[in-house]
């Protein structure tokens, strides 16, 4: 499955986006982060894809749970998934309403940078869970 994180602003090489890099970076899978310029939109999602909009008005999910959700969708045939990190001003009602998950990160308001890295961390997180690889521990 391809993992899509779709960001608004743009990282710099600071330490946030070297833990992203680094994160991205140790999952088998194909995944990837891509900047948006503060007037671009997000791009239309693919056909058969998932959508996932970081929002802290969403669901917070344990590791397990968020792993669970994406090897469903997997084995369901889903061949991407998409993560849209939005504006500083939140995602729009019609952005969250459009999404297959809308997921929070907990009930703190977390820098877009860092939320960045967290969620990449989860993602490789719910690789190693689903596939039985010891960095998660129980």
């Amino acid at each position: 499955m391809r993992l899509s994180i779709l960001a608004y602003g743009k990282a710099g090489r600071g330490p946030e986006a070297e833990l992203t890099a680094r994160y991205l970076a140790r999952i088998p899978w194909d995944a990837t982060l891509s900047e948006l310029s503060d007037s671009a939109s997000f791009p239309p999602a693919p056909a058969g894809s998932r959508t996932v909009v970081l929002d802290e008005r969403g669901t917070a999910l344990s590791s397990q749970a968020f792993a669970a959700k994406l090897g469903h969708w997997r084995d369901e045939g889903v061949r991407e998934t998409r993560f849209l990190i939005g504006p500083a001003d939140g995602h729009s009602a019609e952005t969250r309403a459009a999404a297959d998950l809308c997921l929070a990160l907990g009930p703190a308001t977390w820098p877009h940078l860092l939320a960045r890295a967290m969620l990449a961390e989860q993602l490789y997180r719910a690789w190693s869970i689903l596939v039985g690889h010891p960095y998660h521990r129980d």
